[in-house]
């Protein structure tokens, strides 16, 4: 079962958009997002629902797992 970071990660390379662009996208650093998809940060739930806008997705796709 994949955590949220490396769905991150997934999905964003199944978009083909970079770090670069997410970063851009959610108006913080490449760094700051680099360190969100590697366990570095915190991701506040903001943030989240912006990220999840972004990849037309519902947070809950993303953030949250069903057991």
């Amino acid at each position: 079962m994949k955590d949220y970071f490396e769905k991150l990660q997934s999905i964003r390379e199944e978009k083909e958009i970079s770090y670069q662009e997410m970063a851009e996208k959610l108006g913080i650093s490449k760094c700051y997002y680099w360190q969100l998809e590697h366990k570095k940060r915190r991701l506040y739930y903001d943030l989240a629902i912006r990220i999840a806008k972004i990849f037309e997705m519902k947070p809950d796709e993303i953030f949250f797992d069903e057991m």
